[in-house]
């Protein structure tokens, strides 16, 4: 039985690669949906990762884990490919919402991934800003 697709966001992602505060939620969302991203993900997630190594948050070898387990999610998900439509769409999402560039098109890519059509479809992310602007563009939060 496959599960069905959600949209992740990157800082939904993170606490699946690194202990944090919201790892437990995490945890239960990728038992529950399959995982489609954005192309820019795998950067996003060493950023992320390499960011909580800086400040202390993990340690080398928890660093490496969490490296090896993005790799490991990564052979699995559903990747979304840059496009001039998900460009124009970013933009317009930014006069829209008061989204960060990289947000707009994570947000973009997602209106891809559900062919323009969100009614009913799942986005994940732990950033209240690009989850109230996924509510406003029609996606479900879990």
């Amino acid at each position: 039985m496959s599960l069905a697709l959600a949209f992740w966001d990157t800082s939904a992602l993170i606490p699946l690669c690194a202990r944090q505060a919201e790892t437990v939620r995490a945890r239960a969302l990728f038992a529950k949906y399959g995982v489609a991203v954005w192309w820019a993900t795998p950067i996003e997630i060493i950023s992320g990762l390499t960011r909580l190594l800086r400040v202390g948050e993990i340690d080398q070898n928890e660093f490496l884990a969490g490296k090896q387990l993005a790799q490991t999610i990564a052979l699995t998900w559903v990747r979304i490919k840059p496009s001039a439509n998900i460009e124009a769409e970013a933009c317009s999402l930014l006069e829209l919402y008061p989204l960060r560039a990289a947000d707009a098109l994570q947000l973009a890519a997602a209106l891809s991934w559900c062919d323009g059509k969100p009614a009913g479809m799942v986005f994940l992310t732990f950033d209240r800003r690009l989850g109230e602007a996924a509510i406003l563009a029609g996606f479900t939060l879990q």
